[in-house]
């Protein structure tokens, strides 16, 4: 399977440019030049970084050219300190991964979706000669299997006008269920050789989202062991997660996840990777704040042993903050 070189163990930077209150001080106080030196230190060899359209767009989706510096300043830190970037474009206007934000229509209304194309292209101008440091990101988490058909038609019709645009960029694309590793089998066919397709990994989710105060059905004070049987993870997956977790059937039930859980779940990503001969990268993955610091220890050995097996590069949620903070730890 073809990797994405450059991008092996990377570190996201939410809750600077997406995911917050979008002011000025925000985005000038909570990632800093020292934070982009720290991670080349630790040997994190990129940096993702999700943007929402409001950092460089108004009220009338019109560009401002304030916003559009952020992007400048986190590329240039970078460059000074030898890491790549992932330029993630992490809320659109009519979408977002989190319906809290109440964002609609994109997948219905083609005016969002014409915006979305005037934003790739923008974006493509901007920064498209930047090959060599950044990769592009379409959008994050696309939610429902409905959408897969539309999002493969945008996604395509993007990648059309970027390529007229910035020919040697490279592009990642992810798919429903929140760049779910189902979702993988129906991406669309690969338009060129510098596509990169996508996906997310908190599984199981009962273990790395316990406690998750935004899952309607968890009981925030609910916590759990990794190696915990399976049969327990099935019962109490049911209680606090309803539907949204990947099931344990097939699984010994009284067995404990390990290595061998992820490289199962991975197998059919991998396989349509390597059928399509396009590079597999992990955009997100990780554990919430509130489990044991040693259980969690035990969960990313685990995952990256087997992402390491593969070579498949990653970054993991999140840097500072945002329930996931790693700045302490690992």
């Amino acid at each position: 399977m073809r990797k994405l070189d450059g991008f092996t163990r990377g570190v996201n930077f939410g809750g600077w440019l997406s995911q917050c209150d979008h002011t000025k001080k925000r985005y000038d106080t909570f990632i800093t030049e020292d934070d982009f030196k720290a991670v080349s230190k630790r040997g994190f060899d990129h940096v993702r970084v999700p943007v929402d359209y409001e950092l460089f767009e108004d009220d009338n989706m019109n560009f401002e050219e304030e916003g559009f510096k952020y992007i400048d300043f986190a590329i240039a830190m970078c460059k000074k300190y030898s890491i790549k970037m992932i330029l993630d474009l992490h809320r659109t206007p009519g979408y977002s991964f989190d319906p809290f934000h109440g964002e609609k229509g994109f997948f219905e209304d083609e005016k969002y979706q014409e915006h979305f194309y005037v934003i790739w292209e923008e974006l493509a101008k901007r920064y498209g000669d930047e090959y060599e440091t950044v990769v592009f990101e379409l959008l994050n988490e696309v939610t429902k299997k409905e959408y897969c058909d539309t999002w493969n038609r945008v996604s395509t019709e993007t990648i059309k006008k970027i390529r007229a645009i910035a020919p040697d960029i490279r592009i990642i694309v992810g798919g429903y269920y929140n760049n779910s590793l189902e979702a993988v089998r129906d991406l669309a066919m690969p338009y060129d050789d510098k596509i990169i397709y996508t996906f997310h990994c908190y599984e199981p989710l009962l273990f790395t989202h316990q406690g998750a105060y935004w899952i309607a059905t968890m009981d925030h004070d609910f916590r759990c062991e990794y190696k915990m049987p399976y049969s327990q993870y099935e019962e109490l997956s049911q209680k606090y997660l309803c539907q949204a977790y990947c099931s344990f059937k097939g699984y010994d039930l009284d067995a404990v996840p390990d290595e061998a859980y992820f490289d199962n779940l991975l197998q059919d990503a991998i396989k349509v990777a390597e059928e399509r001969n396009v590079p597999l990268y992990c955009g997100e993955y990780g554990v919430i704040d509130k489990a044991d610091r040693k259980d969690a220890a035990l969960w990313f050995k685990d995952f990256h042993s087997v992402m390491d097996r593969y070579g498949i590069g990653r970054a993991v949620w999140n840097y500072k903050e945002m329930d996931f903070e790693i700045a302490k730890d690992f």
